[in-house]
């Protein structure tokens, strides 16, 4: 690790560009925030730290970050900065429509042109719902100011009828159960009202907890951020403390690109594949180092991932829920035992100031079932495979700790779905020609195609399959997948097909064969065969022809380098903004 070196304080910030001195302009910005009651004394050049807020009341994750912001404010405060609290571009995974992925990379542009435009010496990123973390995080890389993360937190464990319910998961497996006979809707209605009992984010290792996990392996969270449950007093504590923090961070120069290094990145994919966490972690981490200029790609995923155990015994690769997690000791459990293992950059510069290895030396596992030894893992080769062949040539990813071991290797008659209204047209149908044998495929549902890569991938079974007791079937696609879901599910194809690449041409009928530990996907047709069905293929539907979808669709990338927008990876500038009168 280099040495960061704080800086020298006092100092000049950025924010006395507007508020320092008696200058016409300077009085002008002033003035006018003045009107809030704001005393004069407050202007003398100390931090000015913006709270970049995700709260909506359309995001339900994020829907207790209002008064979380008060406790960073409190914090803010006490340290001697001046807080100012910020709206900004809030991506709901419940509600966007066509989904949430296709506003991540507007609520990134807006974050940053939200931080690099206004008079901020830092910012505390309040995050939660599973796009609001990896926007706000890519915004913050872009203009480097000084930044922390604080998660909203899970909710509460669910429970039905005596039956640990998590957010997502139950959801998949009681919507499968009632279309095999084994549920009545009447009872699926009536798990709905445990399904979301607090408020917070998923109590899975949905993408939520994944990326706030994330976040701390990184270290642009306080130790134990990850965890904590959003109604617990311990998560208001850690915002508080996040306030404090921010504010000497600022003194220091402490920003995001002294932070988040090839190294923290390479400790994240260890730890994501410890966690058992979610597929989306992919393209949201290369895309989170592209704003950094850290050459982070998939063969990076397989190559640190493939060895590491999966050790957290969570839905929906195992048992329980975040809240047992927190409880167990949380992330910091997790990353001391890869520590000790020798399996982490323990070097590695957290916001705290510390190196993430001395952050948790003194940690203790309080639950061995939840959060288990290495030689009691759920699986011994957890993190996300990297199967690459003539059917992905850029690569695709499975979730090795929530698939079937029988199938991980198979061979298979596609039965293929155009997109996903051909699914839902055909799913249902008993004359549908499917078995659990067949290989499902579905087409045009990767960033360009949906466009913005729903997570649709784990396409649920056919109801003739599921009433023989068959409970997964080898499924790929260019879709992404839930992070609560789980399946033999084969995500981010690439080059999707929407691009021409080869799932386009998959035909029904075809044979595709899978080979997880070979790192192999084939579809068995000749390269003849396959030359003259891409020479032959057509782009399903035009180009939008105006506004932010023209936008997306002109410059998003594959999931294979993180479906960023082309133009900007790597493209840090200056924060300081313009005077403009």
């Amino acid at each position: 690790m280099t040495k960061f070196t704080p800086a020298e304080w006092p100092r000049k910030l950025r924010s006395q560009h507007w508020y320092g001195g008696n200058s016409r302009d300077t009085i002008y910005h002033r003035g006018w925030l003045k009107n809030q009651g704001y005393p004069h004394d407050l202007f003398d050049g100390r931090p000015v730290i913006g709270i970049m807020n995700t709260w909506s009341d359309l995001t339900p994750c994020n829907g207790h970050l209002r008064e979380l912001a008060e406790k960073v404010k409190a914090g803010i405060w006490e340290a001697g900065g001046f807080p100012v609290e910020v709206p900004v571009f809030s991506a709901s995974e419940n509600t966007f429509r066509p989904t949430a992925m296709m506003y991540r990379n507007l609520a990134a542009l807006a974050v940053e042109e939200a931080m690099r435009g206004q008079p901020i010496d830092g910012a505390v990123l309040l995050v939660g719902c599973d796009k609001t973390t990896p926007s706000l995080i890519m915004g913050a890389a872009s203009t480097d100011i000084p930044s922390i993360v604080v998660t909203g937190g899970p909710m509460l464990n669910g429970y039905f009828r005596g039956e640990r319910v998590g957010s997502g998961t139950h959801l998949w497996k009681f919507s499968e159960a009632v279309k095999a006979g084994e549920m009545t809707q009447e009872e699926f209605l009536e798990a709905e009202a445990s399904m979301s009992r607090s408020t917070g984010t998923c109590n899975t290792m949905g993408t939520a907890s994944t990326m706030a996990s994330m976040v701390e392996a990184l270290g642009m969270a306080l130790s134990g951020n990850a965890a904590i449950p959003a109604v617990d007093s311990r998560r208001r504590v850690m915002a508080q403390l996040s306030g404090r923090r921010i504010v000497q961070m600022v003194k220091d120069d402490l920003k995001p690109s002294d932070i988040m290094t090839k190294d923290a990145f390479e400790n994240a994919i260890r730890i994501n594949g410890a966690i058992g966490g979610s597929t989306n972690a992919v393209v949201h981490l290369m895309a989170m180092a592209g704003r950094v200029g850290i050459d982070l790609t998939l063969e990076d995923w397989d190559r640190l991932g493939r060895d590491i155990p999966t050790i957290v015994n969570l839905m929906p690769s195992g048992e329980y829920l975040m809240e047992e997690f927190f409880y167990a000791g949380g992330l910091p459990v997790v990353i001391k035992m890869l520590a000790d293992a020798g399996k982490l950059h323990s070097h590695a510069l957290t916001v705290s100031g510390e190196t993430i290895g001395d952050e948790v030396k003194d940690v203790r596992n309080w639950n061995e079932d939840v959060i288990r030894p290495f030689d009691n893992a759920l699986t011994q080769h957890g993190g996300i495979a990297v199967l690459r062949g003539n059917l992905a040539p850029k690569g695709c990813v499975l979730k090795p700790s929530a698939a079937s071991e029988h199938l991980m290797k198979h061979r298979g008659r596609a039965v293929v779905f155009e997109d996903i209204d051909d699914y839902k047209a055909k799913i249902n149908d008993e004359a549908l020609d499917i078995d659990e044998t067949c290989v499902m495929v579905l087409k045009n549902c990767g960033p360009r195609g949906y466009p913005g890569m729903a997570e649709v991938g784990n396409m649920g079974l056919p109801p003739k399959v599921l009433r023989k007791g068959i409970t997964d079937m080898v499924r790929i696609s260019d879709a992404r997948m839930s992070g609560t879901a789980y399946g033999t599910v084969l995500l981010h194809t690439s080059p999707e097909a929407a691009r021409g690449g080869p799932l386009a041409i998959v035909r029904n009928g075809d044979f595709i064969e899978v080979d997880v530990e070979a790192r192999r996907v084939h579809l068995d047709i000749s390269e003849e065969e396959m030359q003259r069905r891409l020479a032959n293929w057509r782009p399903p539907v035009e180009p939008p022809v105006s506004g932010y979808a023209r936008l997306y669709h002109d410059h998003v990338e594959g999931a294979d380098t993180g479906a960023d927008f082309d133009f900007l990876k790597g493209c840090r500038g200056s924060a300081v903004g313009k005077d403009s009168h």
